[in-house]
């Protein structure tokens, strides 16, 4: 229902009696459109009289509140933009997630290459001490793989560096392996290399290629480098023989063997025991006869017996 508001204002007269104070009040008629009905409110003048500022209050409320959601609404849209530039970083970092990921990895790789060369040259450094335990030499000590040398020799990489060792290391490891090196058994020498007088006829000199090591009937000879048996059998002066033909042009030689425990053809490795002591063949005693030889000619073993000849 849609209502016409008529204010009336009636004033009431005011009047002091017995000096008492009257309070002024309005009246408020509300009226429908068509008359019918109406309703009467009083209230108090003063009230009335102060509506412009009840209004300037509701207009401000109205401002205040009007205000706050102003704000409210640009700080959202702040907050949203600020959302999108992350979400836009956060794409492009994942973009270039992969990339430091593919460096991590290759940095990763290098340092496992490394780390493969460190342990490839140090089985390299294990088995050229085993190799020289094998011949009664004693080994040297594997600390401080890489060297201690802080000189600046050039400006190679780690890896670089790494190779260099590695490669030297494995033609070191082959030479040790296929150089005849060490003691075919531990025993004292009783005759070296060289010229000597006869055994036999004391008046004439005669070289002796080899050296000869004192030992009893069946005590183990080793080989001193791997190789493969060139011969077995009976060799005129030598007896019992074993020649085993190593790398680098070089043989080796074990004579006056009581027995032979190897046939030609064999592979045999560093510090297998391929027969046994004996006096065989032109011997005047169990011991013995060992040569070393290259390209076919003997050369004096006492060369081989140590690493620091």
């Amino acid at each position: 229902m849609r209502l016409l508001l008529y204010i009336a204002y009636t004033i009431v007269t005011l009047t002091r009696t017995m000096n008492l104070k009257l309070t002024n009040f309005s009246t408020i008629i509300i009226v429908n459109k068509n008359q019918e009905q109406t309703q009467a409110i009083r209230i108090k003048t003063k009230h009335l009289k102060r509506m412009k500022h009840y209004i300037a209050s509701a207009i401000c409320l109205v401002i205040a509140l009007v205000g706050t959601i102003i704000y409210l609404n640009s700080r959202n849209s702040e907050h949203e933009l600020e959302k999108q530039q992350l979400l836009t970083q956060i794409a492009q970092l994942k973009g270039k997630l992969p990339v430091a990921l593919a460096a991590s990895a290759t940095a990763t790789a290098n340092a496992n290459t490394a780390s493969s060369y460190i342990q490839s040259i140090q089985g390299k450094l294990e088995k050229i001490n085993d190799y020289l335990r094998k011949r009664g030499l004693k080994g040297f000590s594997t600390k401080s793989v890489g060297g201690d040398d802080k000189t600046e020799t050039s400006k190679l990489t780690d890896n670089e560096k790494y190779s260099l060792y590695d490669d030297y290391l494995s033609r070191l490891l082959n030479s040790v392996a296929f150089t005849p090196m060490g003691y075919p058994r531990i025993s004292s020498i009783t005759s070296m290399f060289g010229y000597r007088s006869n055994p036999f006829d004391s008046g004439n000199a005669e070289l002796h290629p080899g050296i000869d090591f004192k030992g009893a009937t069946g005590d183990p000879v080793h080989v001193t480098a791997d190789g493969k048996v060139f011969f077995t059998g009976w060799k005129g002066g030598y007896g019992n023989c074993i020649i085993v033909q190593h790398k680098n042009d070089f043989q080796t030689l074990y004579g006056h063997l009581s027995h032979i425990n190897v046939q030609e053809g064999q592979s045999v490795s560093t510090g297998d025991v391929i027969g046994k002591v004996g006096s065989t063949g032109r011997s005047t005693g169990s011991h013995l006869h060992y040569e070393v030889r290259k390209n076919g000619k003997p050369i004096n073993p006492i060369k081989f017996l140590t690493l620091n000849n």
